[in-house]
């Protein structure tokens, strides 16, 4: 499924075919980044991720033509991989380790981690992760996970994943069983 068969325009907010109904949760966060439970369009299919990168949004699809709409950072040009992926594993306070072109693209910040850094609030993938496969390829280093820096929602400085903070993460965590379909739509712009 391509990007433009999934959404009715080019505006962020038609994105999925989109109209707002009511906040899905009480957040800390302000209004406009707290989940909200919208309409889409008919014809796409419950329990996928859809992520929109230009508009920072991701969207857990749900029957009867809803979803929840969580707001996100995502990954800084170049770095942004579109396409079709499934959830792979999933796991709670994970553990990190930069991959080996993270650590030659900015070795001042990467390298100290090389051997990994064990799950926790300081932990660059937060309280959750699901962690996107491809068939074939495995294991394709790309997440969707939680933050412990709310300043990069609605940005793109990741290095390819994307992140919701931490309260966020837990709750879509939990929606999502393993082997859902991801899809990470092209940037436009």
């Amino acid at each position: 499924m391509h990007r433009r068969d999934v959404i009715m325009g080019g505006v962020a907010v038609s994105a999925l075919g989109l109209s707002a109904v009511e906040p899905a949760a009480a957040q800390t966060m302000p209004l406009s980044m707290q989940p909200v439970e919208v309409r889409i369009r008919p014809e796409i299919a419950p329990n996928e991720v859809h992520v929109i990168p230009d508009s920072f949004m991701l969207y857990w699809t749900l029957p009867g033509a809803r979803a929840i709409r969580y707001m996100v950072g995502v990954g800084r040009p170049g770095l942004y991989e579109a396409g079709e992926f499934y959830v792979g594993a999933k796991k709670e306070w994970p553990s990190w380790t930069p991959t080996p072109d993270m650590i030659r693209r900015d070795p001042a910040a990467y390298k100290q981690y090389e051997d990994g850094m064990p799950g926790g609030p300081n932990n660059p993938l937060g309280a959750r992760a699901l962690y996107l496969f491809e068939p074939g390829r495995g294991d394709t280093f790309l997440r969707i996970h939680g933050t412990n820096a709310p300043r990069t929602i609605g940005t793109a400085v990741s290095n390819g994943c994307a992140r919701l903070v931490n309260d966020q993460a837990v709750d879509l965590y939990n929606r999502v069983p393993m082997r859902s379909r991801v899809v990470l739509h092209q940037k436009l712009a």
